[in-house]
């Protein structure tokens, strides 16, 4: 059987450099295509493009992962730009959000991965918190911290049990968007997993980092969704 095609959302940076060159380049941390790998499917990075390309591009896909990256653009939620909150990437916003738009139109396997998760949450409808403490301690360095799932959820059916997982985040999801449920919490009450009931797809978003980690099951369960399409 052949295995699904999941599509990763990539980074877009100005300066990246590698031998001799330094180059505007679409970049993905390795962990994120060996993760989908290691979990059985084939990735596909889907580097910022025309917004109204993102659903030829989701046409073409088993499987959607929306990755981390920098803070979403709090216009996008109807904020004002807090004093902590970082530089945006206008040009990931946007495409960003029509691959969710188009992913949940056409029922394709959604997973988010930290940013990933608030702009699941943004284009539902939710808010963000702009700054938390305690979830990036050191700059540059993930941590790692205890989640709890709901029971009952999707999350709680593929981790049943209280696990540790790999985090680097400063924001959070404030209010809900339309539909999503938490599945997931931090000790300090942060929301750490959302998803949309099992009638309206496989969507799933995830605020830590499982590329970071060992821990499979939640991408092997995106590619088991994927594959059964």
């Amino acid at each position: 059987m052949a295995r699904p095609l999941i599509g990763v959302s990539t980074y877009l940076e100005a300066g990246a450099r590698w031998g001799v060159w330094e180059l505007e380049a679409a970049l993905l941390p390795v962990g994120y295509p060996r993760l989908v790998q290691r979990a059985g499917g084939l990735a596909a990075m889907l580097p910022p493009d025309d917004p109204e390309r993102a659903v030829e591009a989701v046409a073409r896909l088993d499987g959607l992962v929306i990755s981390g990256g920098p803070d979403v653009e709090p216009v996008r939620y109807g904020a004002e730009r807090e004093p902590r909150t970082g530089p945006s990437a206008p040009e990931r916003d946007a495409w960003e959000l029509a691959l969710i738009e188009a992913a949940l139109a056409s029922r394709i396997p959604l997973l988010g991965i930290c940013r990933g998760m608030q702009l699941l949450n943004v284009a539902l409808g939710g808010t963000l918190v702009q700054h938390v403490d305690g979830h990036a301690e050191v700059v540059g360095v993930f941590g790692g911290h205890p989640v709890k799932p709901v029971p009952g959820t999707r999350y709680a059916g593929i981790v049943p049990e209280e696990t540790s997982v790999p985090t680097y985040h400063h924001q959070a999801v404030d209010r809900l968007g339309t539909d999503l449920v938490p599945s997931a919490y931090a000790a300090d009450g942060t929301v750490e997993a959302v998803e949309l009931p099992s009638g309206e797809g496989w969507v799933l978003g995830v605020q830590w980092h499982p590329e970071m980690g060992e821990d499979e099951r939640v991408m092997r369960a995106l590619v088991e969704a994927a594959a059964a399409r």
